[in-house]
């Protein structure tokens, strides 16, 4: 077959554009796409580079009737980036990178989802994007809420905007995943994986927009202790741990936030530099299993 032959039939299997549609579902964050398969945008160039400029527009993609492979949701991730294994869940023996977050009437208790929280920020990089896949759901329940963090930054009081620029905060495995472990495990979790510390208010690195950077892996400011915030020792504990719970409480409100009801073969892509995100773990004795591939970041500044 000649070069020519081949481009034409590569075009000819190239998805028709004109199915593809896009649908905004609330006015800050989300949105939902048809008429596209995530399998084809593994392999066409255009599509996917479409798929990344409206993941920076509307932060958090939904997508239905998504009956891919495992391989075919590791191909796509794969296309932003290299992906990262999980210290707890663990992956797929068969797909590295591919996370299996199952649960049932016996999932261990010490594995919440429902709290506010952008993921993997106790890592030095965290997360820049994650891909999640339900393969099994309730009939009803089990709703994931994400969170604008843009639009929470930018709501916030000025005064609130100028005390915290410059602050840095400390995100920790070990007092979340680590907090039912035996001492001995907790510290050697802590060990294999330190605390890692990050602006406050990060910058995204492609949009330029500044985040508000602290959620449920937060656990204290670092640099809070200067003359300016504390005009006695007294002030520093009271002082930072209630700048850190308001500051925290923002992914809270629902002017910022879309839900998203899942059924079988649903996905959500998101982008875990300015997004949080909360499960909604109402569910239980049922059956809820996903599968989800986070892309390597870079350090947050």
């Amino acid at each position: 077959m000649t070069s020519s032959s081949s481009a034409g039939l590569a075009a000819a299997r190239a998805p028709a554009r004109d199915s593809f549609h896009v649908e905004p579902l609330t006015c800050t964050i989300g949105a939902e796409l048809g008429g596209v398969s995530l399998a084809d945008a593994a392999r066409h160039d255009a599509l996917f580079a479409e798929i990344r400029a409206l993941l920076l527009k509307h932060r958090v993609l939904f997508l239905r009737d998504q009956d891919i492979s495992r391989a075919d949701h590791v191909a796509f991730a794969r296309r932003w980036g290299e992906l990262e294994d999980h210290p707890i869940a663990g992956s797929d023996p068969d797909h590295p990178g591919l996370v299996r977050i199952y649960k049932d009437a016996n999932s261990p208790p010490e594995h919440y989802e429902n709290s506010y929280h952008c993921d993997a920020t106790w890592r030095e990089a965290p997360p820049m994007a994650c891909v999640l896949r339900c393969v099994e759901t309730p009939a009803v329940g089990g709703d994931t809420v994400w969170v604008n963090m843009v639009e929470a930054y930018d709501r916030l009081p000025e005064r609130i905007k100028q005390r915290i620029a410059g602050l840095r905060a400390r995100h920790s495995l070990e007092a979340t995943f680590g907090g039912t472990m035996a001492m001995e495990k907790r510290h050697a979790l802590r060990a294999s994986y330190p605390d890692a510390e990050h602006p406050v208010v990060r910058t995204h690195p492609e949009t330029g927009e500044k985040v508000l950077f602290v959620n449920a892996f937060t656990t204290h400011f670092v640099n809070f202790h200067t003359p300016d915030n504390v005009r006695v020792g007294q002030d520093f504990t009271p002082g930072a741990g209630h700048l850190l719970s308001y500051l925290i409480s923002q992914a809270a409100i629902p002017e910022y936030q879309v839900r998203f009801r899942w059924r079988k073969n649903s996905v959500a892509i998101w982008d875990n530099r300015c997004t949080q995100h909360y499960a909604v773990q109402d569910y239980w004795p049922a059956v809820r299993r996903m599968e989800r591939t986070a892309i390597l970041g870079d350090p947050p500044c």
